[in-house]
């Protein structure tokens, strides 16, 4: 049994981790590059084993970083099934195409304006792509054991994330390996908690908030605040937002808030198509939320969706202050970046974080307090209000991570942390070594090493 880290290590995005079993090779996770340059490079780079020798993919969720590299790795030659729960392959359906598709109209649009380096820009892949890998996937229900052959066998267990986020749990000759993936917050409004785990032989842990604790404010009271002193500007909010996940749970809040009159009747607008398509998902699969069908109805039909770009557009071109929830939530791409161009230098207005911000992103440096950020090849000032509500994340805090594993009844022979930036991990690895006393370790890009903790050279 051997480990091998291609992603998510060093850094919270692009999720890999080939774990090979005899002849078996598997692919936990299969996640894009986001952030700085050098590491959206990792994108275009081969892969150290050629995809048509990976046997399956398994997946812990349908975030991009965690499922948004499985186009590329049919496109290169990988045949093999994708293994998934029914909601993240709902979910996939949605997320995998719109990335093909915007890939595709950044490279348009740097075509067009020339502010490409490359001649011409590419897309990593394409919607058509997108939609071929899609034919690969295959459901696995929660909590059922399923035979991926030669005696190996997979069960996904609740991770409470997001809609269909699991735990990986693979064993093979009474060994137990198991993932974490994202691991959810113990009592979300409107997602599952984390399933409890055991015992594992190894483990891999996620580390996004390795090293900070969430604010424990109420986030109703925080939000009702910022929209009450923008509006009493006459400004707009525009809140980037995860398209699956958090765009959900802000339109829970909203609907929460706006029933109970505590915010200003202010038009409330849902901009992103992958955002609206995705709440129809939480809509439809209302048995994997904390909410009766009756409230899900409410929620998801809180806010006005616009669907078309000439609906897009007409957000913008009315002059009554609005709330604005458009993808993506570190303003990478997609149509926020538009509404950043308009809204960012309205002093009157506040652009609201709801969540953690990947170094090297536009969310990181609107954090940092830049005064100006780069969007489509120009220079665009900052002088609104920019707010974070971090308590709003979907991802455990440090004490919650800490609190998951205190179910584990015996330490596992190895804990590897993954999924943070160095300090999250190395600070999570030092918690665990000096209060668990467990074996633990933060592996590098490429690292390899087998299950009983032998290292080889990346």
């Amino acid at each position: 049994m051997r480990l091998t880290f291609l992603g998510g290590v060093g850094t919270v995005t692009g999720s890999k981790t080939l774990l090979e079993i005899g002849r078996k090779r598997l692919l936990i996770d299969c996640g894009l590059f986001q952030g700085f340059k050098q590491l959206r490079l990792r994108n275009w780079e081969p892969l150290p084993i050629d995809p048509s020798r990976i046997d399956a993919v398994i997946l812990s969720h349908a975030h991009l970083d965690h499922s948004g590299y499985v186009p590329l790795l049919v496109k290169n030659g990988f045949a093999g099934p994708v293994f998934c729960t029914p909601g993240t392959r709902d979910l996939a359906a949605i997320l995998l195409p719109d990335s093909g598709y915007l890939q595709e109209q950044d490279a348009l649009y740097a075509n067009r304006h020339g502010f490409s380096k490359h001649r011409p820009a590419l897309p990593l892949y394409t919607r058509e792509d997108a939609l071929r890998s899609l034919k690969r996937f295959r459901t696995v229900a929660f909590d059922r054991d399923f035979d991926l052959g030669d005696g190996i066998v997979l069960r996904l267990r609740v991770a409470g994330h997001i809609i269909g986020a699991a735990h990986v749990v693979i064993e093979h000759r009474k060994r137990r390996i198991v993932f974490s993936g994202d691991l959810g917050r113990p009592g979300h409004p409107i997602l599952p908690d984390p399933a409890a785990i055991e015992r594992a032989d190894v483990l891999v842990v996620e580390a996004t908030y390795g090293d900070r604790r969430h604010d424990r404010a109420d986030p109703e009271d925080a939000l009702a605040a910022v929209i009450a002193r923008t509006a009493k500007r006459g400004g707009s909010v525009l809140i980037p937002a995860f398209a699956v996940g958090r765009s959900q749970t802000l339109l829970y809040h909203l609907w929460r808030l706006k029933e109970a009159r505590r915010i200003p009747p202010l038009p409330i607008f849902l901009d992103s198509p992958m955002a609206i398509e995705a709440s129809r998902v939480f809509r439809a699969r209302a048995e994997d939320l904390k909410l009766d069908p009756a409230t899900c109805d409410a929620v998801y039909t809180v806010a006005r969706y616009t669907a078309s770009v000439e609906e897009s557009k007409s957000i913008e071109a009315n002059p009554v202050p609005s709330i604005i929830i458009s993808a993506s939530g570190m303003a990478t791409g997609g149509r926020v970046l538009h509404h950043l161009k308009t809204f960012a230098p309205d002093p009157r207005s506040t652009i609201l974080l709801t969540g953690f911000q990947a170094g090297g992103t536009r969310g990181a440096a609107l954090a940092g307090g830049a005064k100006e950020i780069k969007i489509h090849g120009a220079m665009v000032p900052v002088r609104a209000e920019v707010a974070s509500l971090d308590m709003l994340s979907a991802h455990a805090d440090a004490d919650e991570i800490m609190a998951w594993l205190g179910h584990f009844r015996t330490p596992p022979k190895m804990t590897y942390v993954v999924h943070g930036e160095p300090s999250a991990a190395d600070t999570l690895r030092k918690r665990i070594e000096d209060e668990l006393r467990w074996a633990c370790r933060v592996p590098a890009y490429r690292d390899r090493e087998t299950i009983d903790g032998t290292r080889h050279a990346a």
